[in-house]
C-alpha cells in the first residue's frame, strides 16, 4: 500500500502549534488572540480526527479479507476494527471514541464553555494522534 501520513503529520503540527499560541495568550474576556487560536486548535483538530479516520480506514484493508467491507463501516467501528487488528491498543480506542465524540459535538454546540473544555482534551489527543500516525506508516509500510 504505497501511503503516507505526511498529511495527517501537517495538521498535527499545524494544533501543536496553535496551542503553543494559546499558552502565549491567556484567555480574557477581551483577548481576540486566545479565541483566533483556540478557534483555529478545534479546527484543526476536527481536521486531523478526519484525516486520521480516512488513513484508518484505508490501513484496515491490509488486514480484512474483503476490502470493500472497511467502507461501509461507521467511524467508530473503523476504530474497534483498529483495536481489533492491533493498529490500537484498548485504551487508545476508548480515548478515540471520547475524541469522536467530542468532535460529533463540536458540529453542534459552539460555546465557549464546550471549545474551552475541547481544548482540555487536546495536549492528550495530540499525543495519541502522533502514534497513530507512527503505527499507520508502519501498517503502510509493511503492506508495500
Amino acid at each position: 500500500m504505497a501511503l503516507n501520513v505526511e498529511h495527517l503529520n501537517r495538521k498535527v503540527a499545524t494544533l501543536e502549534q496553535a496551542l503553543l499560541a494559546i499558552a502565549q495568550h491567556p484567555a480574557a474576556p477581551d483577548n481576540v488572540l486566545f479565541d483566533l487560536y483556540r478557534n483555529a486548535a478545534i479546527k484543526s483538530f476536527e481536521l486531523s480526527l478526519e484525516t486520521a479516520g480516512k488513513l484508518l480506514r484505508k490501513a484496515l484493508k491490509a488486514f480484512e479479507a474483503s476490502p470493500r467491507s472497511v467502507d461501509g463501516l461507521v467511524f467508530n467501528d473503523v476504530l474497534r476494527y483498529a483495536g481489533k487488528h492491533g493498529v490500537l491498543t484498548h485504551a487508545e480506542v476508548e480515548r478515540w471514541l471520547a475524541y469522536r465524540a467530542n468532535r460529533n459535538s463540536t458540529a453542534h454546540d459552539y460555546g465557549e464553555g464546550f471549545a474551552n473544555d475541547t481544548l482540555q482534551l487536546l495536549p492528550t489527543y495530540l499525543q495519541d494522534v502522533r502514534a497513530l500516525a507512527v503505527a499507520l506508516q508502519k501498517v503502510f509500510d509493511a503492506s508495500a
